[in-house]
């Protein structure tokens, strides 16, 4: 009995911070991954000498970054990408650099404004990437 009393109450302790808004702060990251990577874009890689651009996409209140996974089964198969912002220049974000992603997400563009317009570009990471589907979410 003492136990119900007890589950009982922290029902109702539950129920009302949540309608308070009051959420814990693992439930807001959560529910922000979530509500990030539920809008990413599937595209597809294929192989070539010079690295290839995707977009013209615009951020929005979705993401705070621009975020990349490779969705492969196999190993050792990676990707390098950076993001151009196509308003302001032609180079790649981070010194010019890219970054090498596989198939955990992984952020190309950290702190980025919402409206602002990109383009993702990619190569292969050595010779297994030759058809490599991905995501981003941003």
């Amino acid at each position: 009995m003492v136990r119900s009393k007890a589950f009982a109450s922290a029902l109702f302790a539950t129920a009302a911070l949540l309608a308070a808004g009051a959420v814990p702060a693992s439930a807001h990251s959560s529910a922000a991954a979530v509500s990030c990577y539920g809008g990413a874009k599937t595209l597809t890689y294929h192989y070539q000498a010079a690295a290839k651009e995707y977009g013209t996409y615009t951020t929005s209140s979705r993401c705070s970054d621009i975020n990349m996974r490779l969705i492969t089964d196999i190993p050792g198969v990676y990707l390098d990408a950076c993001v151009v912002f196509v308003d302001h220049t032609t180079k790649c974000n981070n010194g010019d650099a890219y970054t090498t992603h596989g198939t955990e997400w992984g952020t190309v563009a950290t702190d980025v404004k919402d409206g602002t317009h990109f383009v993702l570009r990619v190569h292969a990471y050595d010779t297994d990437a030759q058809n490599v589907t991905f995501q981003i979410a941003y």
